[in-house]
C-alpha cells in the first residue's frame, strides 16, 4: 500500500475580500505606532521601516487567524488487489497426504503466497469447522463447510479490490450447502487445488445413525442405521451394537449383512431398551472384510439422554379453541413435556396427577373450576391462566394474586406484545424481543389492568400505535408455587404469523418453551449448585460450566474459591478453579477426550462445605470419516461458475504464474483532512518571532 500527499490549499469561513481589511488593519496599526514616532531619529533611517514591517505582519496576521482559514489536504493510497488463499484443514484432507507429501505441499504453498506478494496483498484463511485467518495445516478439524468460507470472503472483501479467490481442497464437505449453489457474493475468479484421490478403494461405510438424543426410562427407542459399500459386492459382514459403560463393552445385537453389490446401501433398524437412566453411550461397528481400504468410518459411537420422569401437562379448557392446538404443538416438540388436553364440561383427567395445568378460559362464566383450583392449592401445582372471551373476570381475579382485570368483556381491545426491559426472570433473545411487536394482535378484554403482589411482567400490551403500562403476560408466585398470566387469547394467530413471515415456528415456540421452561422448573433450595450448559457435548466444543453460591440469607455471593473435579470413565481426575463473574462462577473446561464424565464440585462457606454431583458426556464427531473420495468434478464446475480454473497440488508454481498474468490493476483512494491553521504550532512560533525581533530591536536601540 502506497501513501502520498497531491496538494494542500487554504480555505477561509469568510468572504476571501476581508483579507484586504486584515491588511488595512495590519497597515494602519504600523502607521499609527511608528509613522509619526521620533523615538529613533538618530537611528539608522531604514528602522522606522523595518519596525513598522513587523508590526504589520503580526497584526495582518492575527486578524487573518480571526477569520479561522482552514488547510485542506488531499491524500492518495495506492492498493495491491487481494488475493485470498483458503486451505481446508479439515481431516479427509490430512488422510490424503502421506508425510512427505505434506511438506512438499506445504513448500509450494509457502513459494505460491511469496511469488503472489511481489503484485498482490496475500490473505490466508484455514476453513474447516470454521473459518479462522492464517494456515497451520495442522489438519485436525472434524467438519468441511465450503459455503461458508465462500460466504465469508464475500462477506470480507465484497466492498474491496479483490482479484482472486484460491480454494485448496478435497472438495468434501458435511456442512453447509452445496457451494455451487450458495450463492456466494464473489465477483472475482475462483481458482481451486484439488487435493484427494478421486479413486474409489474398497470400503465399508456406517454413513448415519439417526436416534433419538433423549429417551425416558422404561421405554424403547429405534436407531435407524445407514450402511454403505463400495466395490465390495459379495462380501459379508456383521453389523454390531454394544453399550459402553466405563472399561466394560456389553455386546447387545449382531446382524448380518450380505453385500450384494458393490455400490451398496441398506437402512437397518435396531430397537433399544432404555433400562437406565443418565446419558447413555452406544458403539455401532461393521465388520472388517478383506481388502477394506480403511476401517475407521466402520464405528459410529452415539449418546442418549435416558430421563427417569417426564413432566405431565394438562391443557384444561372451558371449550374447544384454536389457542388449545397451537399451545400443544409447541409443547410436544419438548421431549420433557407430556401433554394433554381436556375440558372441564366432560373432564376424565385427574388434575392432581399433573405437574404443570393450563387453565384456558376458567374460570368461567358457567363453570368457576373450583374443584380443580382446590386441587391445584392443595398439591401446590403450577398453573398458567389465559383470559378470554368466557373468562369470568371477578372469579379470576379471587383465583390468582397477580393480575386484577376491571373490565367487561363485551368490550375487547386488539393488543400486540413488547417486552418489558424490566424483566429478569430469565432471558430472551434479541431476535424475538425484535420481531415479537410484528406479530398480529390478541383480544384482551377492555378494562383497567393492575398488577398485584411480585408479580413481573414479561410482554406488555401495545394497542394501536400506544405502548401501555397493561401487563400481557406475566408471572409470580403463591405459597412457593408458580403462577403465570397471559391476559389474552388468540395465540394461534402468533402461531401462523410466525409461519407466513419466516417459513417456521421459531419464534413462537420459543416463546412458549421458555414460558413454560420457567413455569414447570421447580425450585432449588440448594445453596450450592452447578450447571452444564448441556448433558452431550460435540468432541470440538469446549465444556462450560456455571455455578451459583447463596449464603444463610438466600443472596448470590461469589467469595470463596469453587473447585471442580472431572473424572473419566477410566477413574482419572482433572481438577479445575472456577473464574468469578459479577455475582457468580463460570469455568470453561475446554474441549475434552469422547467419553463418558463425572464431576463435582465443592466449596466451603462459613465453615460449612458445600458440594454437588453431576455427569456429562463427549461424542466423537466422525463427518470426516463417511466420505474419504475426493470430489474434483464439483471443484472442475466451481471454477467454471467462477471464470477460474482447477489446478492439482502438483501445479501451485503454475497457477501462482497464472494469477501473476492476470491485468488486475491496484485501486487509488482519495481523502482530505481539514486542519484549523490556528492549531498549528509554526504560526505560534512565527508570531511570536515577529513580536520577539521588534521588541529586541527596539530595545537595543533605546525605545524602551
Amino acid at each position: 500500500m502506497d501513501c502520498g500527499l497531491n496538494m494542500e490549499n487554504l480555505s477561509f469561513q469568510y468572504p476571501a475580500w476581508y483579507l484586504f481589511l486584515c491588511a488595512a488593519l495590519g497597515l494602519a496599526y504600523a502607521l499609527g505606532l511608528y509613522f509619526k514616532d521620533k523615538t529613533f531619529v538618530e537611528q539608522n533611517p531604514n528602522l522606522h521601516k523595518i519596525l513598522g514591517l513587523l508590526r504589520f505582519l503580526t497584526v495582518t496576521i492575527l486578524a487573518t487567524l480571526l477569520l479561522k482559514p482552514l488547510l485542506k489536504s488531499l491524500f492518495t493510497e495506492t492498493k495491491k488487489p487481494v488475493v485470498v488463499l483458503a486451505q481446508d484443514e479439515s481431516e479427509s484432507v490430512a488422510a490424503a497426504f502421506n508425510e512427505g507429501e505434506l511438506e512438499t505441499y506445504k513448500t509450494g504453498w509457502a513459494e505460491l503466497k511469496a511469488n503472489l506478494e511481489q503484485k498482490y496483498e496475500v490473505k490466508e484463511y484455514a476453513f474447516g469447522s470454521s473459518v479462522r485467518e492464517g494456515v497451520d495445516f495442522e489438519l485436525k478439524d472434524k467438519v468441511s463447510n465450503l459455503s461458508k468460507i465462500m460466504a465469508d470472503i464475500g462477506d470480507l472483501y465484497g466492498n474491496q479490490n479483490l482479484g482472486a479467490v484460491v480454494l485448496a481442497t478435497d472438495g468434501i464437505y458435511n456442512q453447509g450447502s452445496n457451494p455451487l449453489y450458495a450463492g456466494a457474493k464473489l465477483n472475482v475468479p475462483v481458482y481451486t487445488i484439488a487435493l484427494g484421490d478421486t479413486v474409489q478403494k474398497k470400503d465399508l461405510i456406517l454413513k448415519r445413525v439417526f436416534h433419538n438424543k433423549i429417551a425416558y426410562l422404561g421405554d424403547k427407542f429405534s436407531v435407524q442405521i445407514d450402511i454403505a459399500a463400495r466395490n465390495a459386492g459379495g462380501s459379508k459382514t456383521n453389523l454390531s451394537i454394544a453399550k459402553v459403560e466405563g472399561k466394560n463393552v456389553r455386546k447387545l445385537q449382531d446382524i448380518p449383512v450380505q453385500i450384494d453389490k458393490n455400490d451398496f446401501f441398506s437402512t437397518r433398524e435396531i430397537i433399544l431398551d432404555a433400562d437406565k437412566s443418565g446419558v447413555q453411550r452406544y458403539r455401532i461397528s461393521l465388520g472388517r472384510i478383506p481388502g477394506e481400504a480403511t476401517v475407521g468410518n466402520n464405528v459410529k459411537e452415539f449418546f442418549v439422554d435416558v430421563l427417569d420422569a417426564r413432566q405431565k401437562l394438562l391443557i384444561l379448557a372451558n371449550s374447544p379453541h384454536p389457542d388449545i392446538s397451537a399451545l400443544k404443538q409447541a409443547l410436544e416438540k419438548n421431549k420433557n413435556y407430556e401433554v394433554k388436553v381436556d375440558y372441564i364440561g366432560k373432564m376424565k383427567a385427574n388434575v392432581a396427577d399433573f405437574d404443570f395445568v393450563v387453565l384456558h378460559n376458567l374460570p368461567s362464566n358457567k363453570n368457576d373450576a373450583t374443584a380443580v383450583l382446590n386441587t391445584l392449592n392443595s398439591k401446590k401445582i403450577p398453573r398458567m391462566f389465559i383470559v378470554g372471551a368466557q373468562t369470568d373476570l371477578g372469579k379470576f381475579n379471587r383465583a390468582q394474586p397477580l393480575l386484577s382485570i376491571q373490565g367487561d368483556l363485551r368490550n375487547t381491545n386488539e393488543v400486540q406484545a413488547i417486552v418489558s426491559p424490566d424483566f429478569n426472570l430469565f432471558t430472551i433473545d434479541e431476535d424475538l424481543r425484535n420481531k415479537l411487536p410484528t406479530f398480529n394482535p390478541l383480544t384482551a378484554p377492555f378494562g383497567e389492568f393492575k398488577t398485584r403482589g411480585d408479580a413481573q411482567v414479561l410482554l406488555r400490551q401495545r394497542i394501536g400505535k400506544v405502548d401501555t403500562p397493561y401487563p400481557l403476560l406475566l408471572f409470580g408466585e403463591e405459597n412457593e408455587v408458580k403462577i403465570a398470566v397471559l391476559a389474552a387469547e388468540g395465540l394461534w394467530r402468533w402461531r401462523l404469523f410466525d409461519y407466513m413471515q419466516f417459513q417456521n415456528h421459531d419464534i413462537f415456540e420459543e416463546l412458549i418453551g421458555k414460558n413454560f421452561q420457567y413455569a414447570t422448573l421447580k425450585t432449588d433450595k440448594r445453596r450450592f449448585r452447578i450447571s452444564v450448559s448441556k448433558n452431550i457435548f460435540n468432541e470440538n466444543e469446549p465444556v462450560i460450566f456455571d455455578a451459583e453460591l447463596y449464603n444463610e440469607s438466600y443472596e448470590l455471593v461469589n467469595g470463596p474459591d469453587v473447585s471442580l473435579t472431572i473424572t473419566d470413565a477410566e477413574g482419572r481426575d482433572f481438577n479445575f478453579t472456577f473464574n468469578r463473574t459479577s455475582n457468580a462462577y463460570t469455568l470453561s473446561a475446554g474441549v475434552l477426550p469422547v467419553g463418558s464424565y463425572r464431576f463435582r464440585g465443592t466449596v466451603s462457606l462459613n465453615s460449612q462445605k458445600l458440594d454437588y454431583n453431576g455427569q456429562f458426556s463427549v461424542q466423537p464427531i466422525q463427518l470426516e470419516l463417511y466420505e474419504t473420495t475426493a470430489d474434483h468434478a464439483m471443484l472442475r464446475n466451481l471454477s467454471k461458475e467462477y471464470g477460474g480454473a482447477l489446478f492439482y497440488q502438483n501445479q501451485l508454481a503454475e497457477m501462482g504464474n497464472t494469477l501473476l498474468e492476470k491485468n488486475i490493476k491496484p485501486v487509488i483512494y482519495s481523502s482530505t483532512r481539514t486542519r484549523s491553521v490556528m492549531n498549528m504550532k509554526w504560526i505560534f512560533f512565527l508570531l511570536m518571532g515577529l513580536l520577539s525581533v521588534e521588541w529586541f530591536l527596539r530595545r537595543y536601540f533605546g525605545g524602551y
